[in-house]
């Protein structure tokens, strides 16, 4: 695995990221993985192997306030978390981007492809989409990250109760046990914007490929995942995993693997 880099973006945040190559390609293709609310970038290690295998560059980061980048930068505005996306992708000089995003992470790769479509040659949205005005998620999320009984007096302790050995693996160590590498203050202001309103005009102005992957036990709306196919039919494709949840990059990284090269990774 390689090293974790990290990159600092113009308005001073830092964000950790790691890039990993294939075997010699020409050129590599690329995927550019984020992660949703309060995860890392260690989410996606059960998926990059079978990634690289295909011959793809595969870079992930954790989003500005999470894991190794600045925990408690000055803004968590999605127009900061699309510039964090956008400065990478152009530090790194990297071209035929496929974009995959998880719930939270989701929003923020579907914005960067409407904002910046000439960056994104197709778009993965796992459990996300444009979503709708809901004023109780942040209470909502606020009142989940309470349930935490952190510090966790061992990592067994938290992978139990996280329900995810990628979550546990989220935490570090302290004198004291295990705890999460956030602030649970951000992680509120995070999704605050994400919950005011819904993002269907951005969803419209996408011009490339985009697959909606929705677990069959997750918390994407059927409804919503069908509207989204509805309003882009000719350039959306819609992939039901049953027995995945909302990770369902956690809870079944092979089918998930299976439906992106189905969908096509050439878009890439």
């Amino acid at each position: 695995m390689s090293r974790l880099r990290h990159m600092t973006v113009p308005d001073g945040t830092s964000i950790a990221y790691r890039d990993q190559s294939p075997p010699p390609s020409d050129p590599p293709r690329t995927i550019l993985l984020l992660h949703g609310l309060a995860g890392h970038l260690g989410e996606w290690d059960a998926l990059t192997p079978g990634l690289l295998a295909a011959g793809f560059r595969v870079v992930s980061y954790d989003a500005r306030g999470h894991g190794a980048s600045t925990r408690r930068p000055h803004t968590v505005s999605r127009a900061a978390h699309v510039e964090d996306a956008r400065t990478l992708i152009e530090e790194l000089e990297l071209t035929r981007v496929t974009v995959v995003g998880q719930s939270m992470g989701g929003n923020t790769a579907m914005l960067l492809a409407s904002a910046h479509p000439e960056l994104v040659s197709s778009l993965i949205l796992l459990e996300a989409g444009p979503g709708g005005p809901n004023p109780a998620v942040p209470t909502q999320i606020a009142a989940w990250l309470d349930s935490w009984p952190t510090p966790f007096r061992s990592f067994g302790e938290a992978e139990s109760f996280l329900g995810h050995e990628a979550w546990a693996r989220g935490l570090e160590q302290g004198p004291d046990g295990w705890c999460p590498r956030f602030d649970r203050n951000t992680m509120v202001a995070t999704i605050a914007e994400v919950a005011a309103r819904a993002y269907w005009e951005e969803w419209s102005r996408l011009t490339c490929p985009t697959l909606v992957v929705r677990g069959g036990k997750g918390m994407l709306p059927a409804g919503e995942a069908e509207e989204m196919l509805r309003r882009r039919p000719r350039g959306t494709r819609l992939t039901v995993i049953p027995d995945a949840g909302h990770d369902v990059h956690l809870d079944c990284p092979r089918r998930l693997l299976a439906a992106m090269e189905e969908f096509g990774l050439d878009h890439a």
